[in-house]
């Protein structure tokens, strides 16, 4: 893979030295009669790769989306880079630029190339001169492996192609944390680790990330720490090798002993 952009990823810079670059604090969010997120304390370092696992249903998807407030939550205070998250409007779209977000399903722009889906955010929002954008957008497919691909279009490209030019898009905003909803949920099972590597990647070169996954493998291998929900509430926090060795809760010790037995 090459590499040639790799310097340029992290941005590390704060106003706020010392403060977590993302704050979570007494965080609630309701679907209607369901309480999905109770009560959520959550800090996360500049250069922190956090993984959350959990059950289906847990709120795992909404915590991750509620940092960029995809998902507004009813109660808490969550802020990036010591700002708070704005309710809406233009403050609330700067301070999503700082956030890079890869889903599931990969979100391209069917009737744009993939050049043309990379530089897009960078020329609108970060005022980038199209020649800076495209140079820029060229390093970083490059890097996630698919710069020969930069001409076609996104159904010309496999799954797993697609979700790696989904983190080049995220990337080419510079933004200060990624956060990534189950990459790799949608995508065969021969294309899993691709999306994986760079990822990998990524947490090595000190990327922040808040990372929603069933790959244990990634959680154990790039992670600084694992956080376990069930029923919309953080159960435990650890390092990888405590967490996966010795899980204090019955909770978390059900949940691992009915995946890591398959």
């Amino acid at each position: 893979m090459a590499s040639s952009a790799a310097s340029r990823v992290p941005r590390v810079t704060s106003r706020t030295t010392g403060e977590p670059l993302v704050r979570l604090s007494g965080v609630d969010k309701w679907f209607g009669e369901l309480h999905v997120l109770q009560d959520i304390d959550l800090s996360i370092d500049r250069g922190e790769v956090v993984v959350v696992i959990g059950p289906s249903g847990s709120g795992k998807s909404t915590l991750c989306r509620t940092i960029n407030r995809l998902e507004p939550i009813d109660s808490g205070e969550i802020t990036i880079d010591g700002q708070r998250l704005p309710e809406e409007g233009k403050e609330l779209a700067r301070l999503r630029a700082d956030v890079g977000m890869v889903f599931q399903s990969f979100n391209l722009f069917a009737h744009k190339t993939i050049l043309e889906n990379v530089t897009l955010g960078p020329i609108k929002v970060r005022k980038q001169s199209k020649g800076e954008a495209e140079r820029r957008a060229r390093e970083l497919l490059d890097r996630v492996g698919v710069g020969a691909q930069a001409n076609k279009y996104p159904a010309q490209l496999s799954g797993g192609q697609q979700q790696r030019v989904a983190i080049a898009r995220a990337l080419a905003m510079d933004p200060k944390v990624m956060l990534f909803d189950e990459p790799t949920s949608a995508l065969d099972p021969e294309m899993i680790n691709e999306v994986l590597d760079v990822m990998t990647s990524l947490a090595r070169d000190g990327m922040t990330m808040v990372v929603v996954t069933h790959e244990m493998g990634f959680a154990r291998r790039a992670a600084n720490r694992v956080v376990f929900m069930d029923a919309g509430r953080i159960v435990e926090s650890a390092v990888p090798e405590t967490f996966f060795t010795n899980p204090q809760s019955d909770r978390a010790k059900d949940f691992l002993a009915k995946i890591l037995t398959h």
